[in-house]
């Protein structure tokens, strides 16, 4: 009977492994392949898991906004592989009915999808580290520190004076886990990219650096809004730098204040002891006075050629100029302006 029973157990034991195998299987599977991330009617959310941050901050951040929905199933899966020590930080891409498997594998592998960091209309550092530090992980305080850090700007060739003439406002896919010091070295890689070719050899033409050709830039970024009247205004300004004239430019009068509220300069703010008052100095000032657009860049380079030596606003208020070749012409137009501004006023 015992031998019966042996023989019989030998010939089914195959069967019954069989059986645990295919049951230890399927729960494998499950575990692995079942969805635990529920968006509802989403396509997907977005997860940002922080430089440094524990398992526990990440497991926070997950059920926090309850995107996963079999809590179990995610940390046994991740318990059973150890997992929790090789999530990377980035902003990560949640599909809808993501399994276990692959949302364990996407953040171990760090498989992040990239920001959009954009920025423009800057008028000083801070603002570009503000902007900035809301579209990646770096704080303001780091990027205000690495744009205003002397040793490590003059690796790229600049100061924190000079800096924005190595800065081109645009959009650049970046990792939103970026640090300062990453973003600032891809600024001098897409400045560098920027300049090759045809934009340094029109600079080379006009006999302007790049440092001078974004610096008068950010002059007629803040004479005018109108992308199309940029050249006719940068031709007014070459002609005042080739004949040795002052830039006597508004904008670096307000600038030298530290003062945006001034929307008139008078002749007191014309006084200030600074090297960026071009009424008492010639040449362009030692830096740019905010960050220029790309339009106003080109208009630099593209400028109109012409005999015009002045401009004024039009007294329609319509943010265009009336451009004169001589001082009496212009006071002619200033004297119109200022009446319908006075006129304007007084309503």
């Amino acid at each position: 009977m015992r031998l019966f029973f042996r023989i019989l157990f030998l010939r089914i034991a195959p069967f019954i492994l069989v059986a645990i195998l295919m049951i230890g299987g399927e729960r494998l599977y499950f575990r692995t392949h079942s969805a635990v991330i529920d968006l509802g009617n989403l396509d997907h959310a977005w997860l940002y898991i922080p430089t440094g941050a524990p398992y526990s901050e990440v497991k926070d951040s997950l059920y926090l906004h309850g995107y996963v929905v079999r809590k179990n199933l995610f940390e046994n899966y991740v318990e059973l592989g150890n997992f929790d020590q090789f999530f990377k930080p980035g902003r990560y891409r949640l599909n809808n009915r993501m399994s276990a498997r692959d949302l364990v594998d996407l953040l171990i592998r760090g498989l992040q999808t990239p920001v959009n960091v954009t920025f423009h209309s800057i008028r000083n550092r801070e603002e570009l580290a503000g902007k900035v530090a809301r579209q990646i992980e770096a704080d303001s305080v780091n990027l205000l520190n690495v744009f205003s850090n002397d040793t490590l700007l003059a690796r790229y060739g600049v100061t924190p004076g000079t800096l924005f003439t190595m800065v081109i406002p645009n959009t650049y896919q970046m990792w939103w886990n970026s640090t300062a010091e990453e973003f600032i070295a891809r600024m001098a890689k897409e400045s560098k990219k920027f300049w090759e070719g045809g934009r340094r050899e029109k600079a080379d033409s006009i006999k302007l650096s790049i440092p001078e050709v974004v610096t008068l830039a950010s002059i007629i970024e803040k004479e005018t809004a109108k992308n199309d009247e940029k050249p006719m205004i940068a031709g007014v300004y070459i002609n005042r730098l080739q004949k040795k004239w002052p830039l006597q430019a508004d904008p670096t009068l307000i600038f030298a204040w530290n003062d945006v509220t001034i929307t008139r300069v008078l002749d007191r703010h014309k006084l200030i002891n600074s090297p960026y008052n071009t009424y008492k100095l010639n040449g362009l000032p030692p830096g740019p006075i905010c960050l220029p657009s790309i339009a106003s860049i080109d208009a630099v380079l593209n400028y109109r050629h012409h005999e015009y030596m002045y401009f004024c606003a039009k007294e329609d208020f319509s943010g265009y100029h009336l451009f004169s070749s001589t001082l009496a012409e212009h006071n002619r137009n200033a004297r119109r302006y200022q009446k319908a501004l006075a006129k304007q006023e007084r309503k």
